[in-house]
């Protein structure tokens, strides 16, 4: 097998052996091996206290009292870390490296000077936002920790109390930022002053749950001394936040600049290609991705209006196969929107919904993977005080060292803008076979290292959680055409966003037109629609991983099928692809593409004499 890219050359240097080496070689191997291992150890260790929350949600308690460094110092302290990695990365011999070891240090390489080149633009003194921020920080505190050991509310405790200097820290930084002009668009910032109002009215009180059930081997004198702390650091913690609000409302916010589109944004051109590449994980131009987009989206009215053909509101009225087919489409998407027997009409009646249909999905898993990872997950509704300015959904990993679960979030608020038919895609997506499956995968393949199980590449993880919505068709989920179209709904949700998201930082298109795009597309009601588009402005680029991701996630899998013919095992293939956690697109067609080359050896060595076993 021949291949002219670098991601082959790596794959194809991980599977070759070194036993034919001479001596000298196999020295200098040894030792850029040893060189590159203590590296990867050393930056290990240095994650696990630069990102203490992290290392705790998975089971490793490395100062566990401590809270990641905020602010402009934490930020410089990080860099300047980084830095030190990249420059002992880079004085490695590579060229003597072999097998995983040459796979494994051009995927670390290739985080670690992602991670230098993205400093440059700044875009972390930017961290307050509808996404994101110490409003959303602070309720969700105890979220992700696990609390066994009487240590563990001991150290809970002192991580309170460094949040209130968190809080201050993090304004300061964001008035450097302001001076800089580096402020998020006035639209990513809408609803978030809602958001800092009703966590200072909820008094913060979920931190202070944990406190609640401290067990009997902290004496009772201990226990009344860490209330007494925590009941202090959540106090000031609150006033800080306050502090925040008054001056995100006097200073901040009146400077948030009207446009939404990054390129009229300090080193906005430059910073959006950057942040295409990192989340495609390609070299696609603006542009290019742009037109998948539009042929995308072409394609899919085509299958929309196919399935329309099969429900009882086109039955219903024989005038409305004479429509034009785009007043049909807008027709059918104005029911969908206004029919009550397409929403739910409590918040237990969603999430009540969700899990039946996640328990549905999980009789099929087994048909489709051979492999299955251990850690369960749950289905729980956002936190209120975030939901109206929150997308419709999203996934928080768990742990199995840490003894947490995955869980499945899920909107409740404005139920009357969360359909039924959305229901079936997204729990595909969120839960399983989508990101649940995928993450809790990669956290449990045996001997990989543990860089390799969160590496950056978006296009990958939302690729195959978009890919995962389709696998829902030979589960015989979309047999009803209402679940069927909102298959092809989010289908075509993420494929606009290669539309909108390029066509807001690459062409300038005014928030008002995204929005109109979108609607006159998709059956999104408009809420999700405007929160979406907000988000596309607020996180440039990372809306094109998905659709990207998918195309060529199919594209591999389409190869697979030609050349392996009736020998293809979906199941196999499947579990290949998740194997090696998280890759660029690029290795991640190396991989599958020697795997092939595998299994047509195999069945060529199969083969009886006689027969033609090519």
């Amino acid at each position: 097998m021949w291949c002219g890219t670098m991601a082959c050359a790596l794959w194809v240097g991980a599977a070759a052996s070194a036993t034919d080496d001479p001596p000298a070689h196999t020295a200098a191997a040894s030792s850029a091996a040893a060189a590159f291992e203590d590296l990867v150890r050393e930056h290990q260790r240095w994650r696990d206290l630069a990102f203490p929350e992290s290392a705790i949600a998975r089971g490793r308690q490395t100062q566990a009292d401590r809270i990641t460094e905020p602010g402009l110092r934490g930020a410089v302290l990080r860099h300047t870390d980084i830095e030190y990695f990249l420059e002992r990365g880079e004085a490695i011999d590579a060229a003597a490296l072999t097998g995983d070891d040459l796979l494994d240090y051009a995927l670390f390489m290739r985080e670690l000077r992602q991670e230098s080149a993205g400093f440059a633009f700044k875009r972390w003194m930017m961290p307050v936002g509808q996404r994101g921020g110490p409003q959303q920080d602070l309720p969700q505190f105890a979220d992700g920790v696990p609390f066994r050991a009487a240590e563990d509310w001991e150290n809970y405790v002192k991580r309170m109390t460094r949040l209130p200097s968190a809080v201050r820290d993090t304004q300061a930084m964001m008035v450097e930022g302001l001076a800089e002009r580096l402020v998020p668009p006035a639209a990513v910032l809408e609803g978030t002053t809602t958001q800092f109002e009703a966590v200072l009215k909820g008094n913060l009180e979920p931190m202070m749950e944990p406190l609640n059930r401290m067990p009997a081997s902290i004496p009772a004198t201990r226990q009344a001394e860490l209330r007494a702390m925590a009941e202090k650091a959540r106090l000031d913690a609150l006033l800080a936040l306050g502090e925040m609000l008054l001056w995100l409302k006097s200073d901040y916010i009146p400077a948030a600049p009207q446009s939404v589109s990054v390129r009229d944004q300090p080193m906005g051109p430059a910073f959006y290609d950057f942040e295409l590449r990192r989340f495609t994980t390609t070299a696609k131009s603006a542009q290019e991705i742009h037109d998948i987009g539009l042929q995308e989206v072409t394609r899919i009215r085509g299958e929309m209006l196919q399935v329309i053909a099969r429900t009882d509101w086109y039955a219903s009225d024989r005038a409305r196969a004479a429509l034009p087919p785009d007043e049909r489409l807008a027709q059918f998407i104005a029911y969908l929107r206004s029919d009550p027997r397409f929403y739910h009409r409590s918040a237990d009646a969603l999430l009540d919904g969700y899990r039946a249909i996640c328990k549905r999905i999980d009789a099929n898993l087994p048909e489709f993977f051979g492999v299955l990872p251990r850690l369960p997950y749950g289905v729980r509704e956002i936190p209120r005080f975030m939901a109206p300015s929150q997308t419709t959904a999203y996934y928080q990993p768990g742990s199995m060292e840490a003894g947490l679960p995955g869980w499945f979030y899920a909107n409740t608020s404005a139920l009357d803008q969360r359909p039924i038919y959305e229901m079936i895609p997204l729990s595909l997506h969120e839960a399983v076979p989508g990101h649940h499956l995928q993450i809790a995968l990669a956290r449990e393949v045996a001997g990989l290292r543990e860089f390799r199980r969160d590496i950056d590449a978006t296009a990958f993880t939302e690729g195959w959680a978009l890919y995962a919505e389709r696998l829902g068709i030979p589960m015989g989920l979309f047999e009803d055409p209402y679940d069927d179209f909102g298959r092809l709904l989010y289908e075509m949700w993420r494929a606009c966003r290669l539309v909108v998201d390029t066509g807001i930082h690459a062409q300038g298109m005014p928030r008002a037109d995204a929005i109109r795009y979108m609607a006159s597309n998709t059956a999104l009601s408009m809420l999700n629609i405007e929160r979406e588009v907000d988000r596309y402005i607020a996180w440039p680029g990372q809306a094109c991983a998905y659709k990207i991701g998918e195309l060529e996630i199919r594209r591999i899998r389409r190869d697979c099928e030609q050349r392996l013919g009736a020998a293809f095992d979906l199941r196999a293939f499947h579990d290949h692809l998740l194997g090696a956690g998280p890759l660029p697109l690029d290795v991640l067609a190396t991989r599958m593409s020697a795997w092939c080359e595998g299994r047509s050896a195999k069945e060529r060595v199969a083969a009886p004499l006689g027969t033609d076993g090519g």
